[in-house]
């Protein structure tokens, strides 16, 4: 009887020894090597990149000294765009480079990026799919897009072209980097937040990242049409807000909170007069009476720095009903709890944590750095006073961000702060293509605040606390 399946061949060695064969399945995987043509052809794009490359750096020189500089903030777009056109088009005569009318293009309007705009970085801040951008070295520029990190094919020539970037952007806030301050936060124009580290400190080339800032703010039913929670968690969030409930906006980097903080404040009335105190100015109220206040870092001298804490202590003296501060991180947090608890009901922030009984903690631990010294008691007695509501807001692994549990300070049990979570997200398991499959469930549990509600006109259904089973 013939075998089934091919026969496997022993090799010899020289001497007529036999080796033996590794198993099929632990055959140790290679990359496949490239073909030769498909290898030509990149190296050829990449020559072709590296020319034009050079050749803008050249034409970047002659444009500053044939562009009148001092005009072109008052010429429009298409002015400016026609007279780099002819200065391109004049110097590559002189240096006889013939180009194709498609890399002319890419070069005219990488050129007028370099002189009116943020060079390479340009196209990426036009590019509305893009969340962040980060910069690794002049070589290196990663963006994320629905969540996730990839590597584009945009460079800079040399760590001088991004430090010459840098620059443009800090120094048009005002600023300075450089090897005695090698670090900056600012804003761009359209109100992204920059944050830089130059060398020496940034070992292999300036880090850049940027949060780009969205135009269009997500409402709360956007944020319920992408599944980031429910119909019935919107319609909870909804009464906590209006019967002005203090909420915390809890989560890790990048999970959504300033994106959640922004949707619950469409909930406010527009009656109140409501104060935001930022580092970055992000939030974006869409009430009449809303006054923005953005601290300010010290300057090159070391002087005429105005903290969070400042700007806070300030507000408590502008009439707010509500104060919205952006994110709580330091010592103004005591301030935050203060104003909690006298008389600004319905005050917002947000903080870093992974879960609510950690966010409860991680406000403790300020308190602790802002030097006042209380006794344990007394600080958890403070925040379980202040704080109603711990809203949690994660960023899953393959990239959705979900509101991940709600959850209600109820009270003090003798020295420990008392909990009840209204709301959960469930995973239930991981699709072939590496999405989560999951579900937003109640607890059973029902709302500590039922009656407030209820003296405030809103009457949820019981329903809404009854879990799926």
């Amino acid at each position: 009887m013939a075998a089934v399946g091919a026969a496997t061949t022993i090799p010899k060695t020289a001497g007529g020894a036999t080796t033996k064969a590794p198993a099929p399945g632990l055959m140790p995987a290679r990359p496949a090597p490239k073909a030769p043509a498909d290898a030509a052809a990149a190296d050829k794009e990449r020559k072709r990149k590296s020319k034009l490359q050079e050749l803008k750096v050249e034409l970047h020189k002659r444009l500053l000294e044939n562009l009148n500089l001092a005009a072109l903030e008052k010429a429009s777009e298409a002015n400016l765009k026609a007279e780099i056109a002819l200065i391109s088009a004049e110097a590559l005569d002189e240096m006889s480079v013939a180009l194709n009318a498609q890399d002319r293009l890419t070069l005219n309007q990488e050129l007028y990026d370099e002189v009116m705009g943020l060079g390479p970085l340009e196209p990426l801040l036009k590019d509305e799919t893009i969340n962040d951008i980060l910069v690794n070295g002049p070589q290196r520029i990663f963006v994320e897009r629905g969540g996730k990190l990839e590597l584009t094919d945009i460079t800079f020539k040399d760590e001088r072209h991004l430090l010459r970037i840098i620059d443009k952007i800090v120094s048009a806030v005002g600023r300075r980097v450089d090897e005695s301050n090698p670090y900056c936060d600012a804003r761009l124009a359209d109100g992204s937040r920059f944050n830089c580290m130059v060398p020496p400190v940034a070992v292999d080339g300036s880090l850049v990242s940027i949060r780009k800032f969205k135009k269009e703010k997500l409402g709360i039913n956007d944020l319920v049409r992408f599944g980031a929670f429910t119909e019935e968690m919107a319609l909870y969030l909804e009464a906590a807000v209006s019967t002005r409930l203090n909420i915390i906006v809890s989560g890790g980097t990048g999970s959504g909170k300033t994106t959640t903080l922004n949707a619950l404040s469409s909930f406010i009335d527009n009656a109140e007069r409501v104060l935001t105190i930022e580092d970055t100015a992000e939030l974006q109220l869409q009430q009449v009476h809303v006054g923005r206040m953005e601290s300010r870092p010290a300057n090159v001298e070391g002087k005429g720095a105005v903290t969070q804490r400042d700007c806070l202590r300030n507000a408590l003296r502008m009439r707010p009903d509500r104060i919205i501060v952006g994110e709580t991180r330091g010592e103004e947090v005591i301030d935050m709890l203060q104003a909690m608890n006298t008389g600004h009901d319905g005050s917002m922030t947000t903080i870093h944590a992974n879960n609510a009984r950690d966010g409860i903690s991680r406000l403790e631990n300020m308190v602790a750095m802002a030097g006042i010294e209380m006794p344990l008691k007394a600080v958890r007695s403070q925040i379980a006073s202040a704080v109603n509501l711990i809203v949690q807001a994660s960023r899953l692994q393959d990239g959705s961000r979900r509101m991940t549990s709600i959850t209600e300070i109820t009270g003090m049990e003798g020295e420990v702060i008392s909990m009840q979570e209204v709301f959960r997200y469930e995973r239930l398991g991981l699709a072939p293509d590496g999405k989560i499959i999951g579900r937003f469930n109640a607890t059973g549990v029902r709302s500590h605040y039922t009656e407030r509600f209820k003296q405030w006109g809103f009457h949820l259904p019981p329903s809404i606390y009854e879990p799926i089973v």
